[in-house]
């Protein structure tokens, strides 16, 4: 039987920390470009109550997006101790490239994928370099190509990278700016045979392209006369939230139900965060459609200190869980696992795994 296994894990945190009272010379402005004339003070403490967002990590001026995914890789690459000239794939889930951090011009040629196999030296002509645009699940949906790949026989080791700078492709005047962060996180997806299955054992995803796929797009800033970026991100807070609630448990209901996995064999669930609040209540809302309570560790979290780093949010915290780094949370042989995300364009992708370390 093939498996395909997470032989190693590694993350970029930036050292910069940005807590709430960064921003409290921020002028903020409606959707209607009107200056919101709330106080600074009573904007942040609202905006922490629902998102329970204190503080976040921004990226230093002198690295780019691409140089913090390959730091993660470099540490994924010498945790799962394999030679990097082994690797068929590099896949790379980001959703911007490389931006410049004065001039916030978006690069994304080279791929951001071509740039990281370049910066890890690796010479092998058959490693194949992938980027995956696919809004924050995009790194759970490269470990779901990653799998098919081994599966298919194409490949033994796969590097899937999901790497961020969101903090230069926000508009300073939206209030949406405090969520983003920037991070990044990679993995070693390996072929293993055994007489048992484990590791990726079920997945899907569910593309939504319909009026769904304004809900968070590019557009200029709030302020008419912002002299900086005209490509930001815009986010209809409101329709997001209510789409995720809406669509999210029975997409992770499905997924569990095609690994055959009883609810309460399930350990933990690695899900994407945008904020608190919307993450207890996906899960709330999965739970009950078992009619069954929340465990208490079901969900670890990261919003609070590290803020919404995209595609970089479930592999930074796998891999804090997988190096007891994250509070009492630890995963343990025979573990059952549910990844999960849910993003722009809209997605919602999942997969379940059965841990064995």
């Amino acid at each position: 039987m093939i498996n395909s296994v997470i032989k190693g894990s590694g993350r970029y945190i930036p050292e910069k920390v940005i807590d709430n009272s960064y921003f409290l010379g921020y002028e903020f402005y409606d959707e209607n470009g009107v200056r919101i004339e709330k106080p600074g003070e009573e904007i942040i403490k609202k905006f922490q109550e629902i998102t329970e967002i204190e503080e976040r990590r921004y990226v230093d001026d002198q690295y780019l997006n691409s140089d913090i995914a390959t730091f993660a890789a470099q540490k994924a690459i010498e945790d799962a101790q394999i030679d990097k000239e082994t690797i068929d794939y590099i896949i790379v889930a980001q959703n911007f490239g490389d931006i410049d951090p004065v001039s916030r011009q978006i690069d994304m040629m080279p791929s951001m994928s071509s740039k990281v196999k370049h910066n890890l030296g690796i010479k092998n002509l058959k490693c194949r370099p992938y980027d995956m645009i696919f809004g924050c699940p995009g790194w759970v949906e490269g470990i779901i190509l990653g799998h098919q790949l081994i599966q298919g026989g194409n490949a033994k080791n796969v590097l899937v990278i999901g790497s961020d700078t969101l903090s230069r492709a926000v508009d300073p005047h939206d209030r949406t700016a405090m969520i983003f962060a920037d991070g990044s996180g990679a993995v070693v997806l390996s072929r293993e045979e055994a007489d048992e299955k484990y590791g990726v054992i079920a997945y899907n995803t569910l593309s939504y392209t319909g009026e769904e796929l304004h809900y968070l797009v590019n557009g200029p800033s709030l302020k008419s006369d912002y002299v900086g970026s005209n490509k930001n991100i815009r986010m209809k807070g409101r329709k997001v939230y209510e789409f995720a609630l809406r669509n999210v448990p029975n997409a992770l209901k499905e997924t569990l139900e095609d690994a055959k996995v009883p609810i309460d064999k399930l350990s933990k669930i690695l899900l994407h965060q945008a904020n608190a609040k919307m993450d207890h209540a996906m899960i709330e809302r999965f739970y009950k459609l078992y009619d069954t309570p929340v465990p208490e560790t079901i969900d670890p979290m990261t919003v609070q200190k590290l803020g919404n780093t995209s595609v970089s949010t479930i592999p930074i915290m796998y891999d804090l869980i997988e190096k007891k780094e994250l509070g009492n949370h630890e995963f343990h042989k025979d573990d059952y696992l549910l990844f999960a995300s849910v993003g722009a364009s809209m997605n919602i992708n999942s997969f379940v795994y059965k841990y064995k370390k």
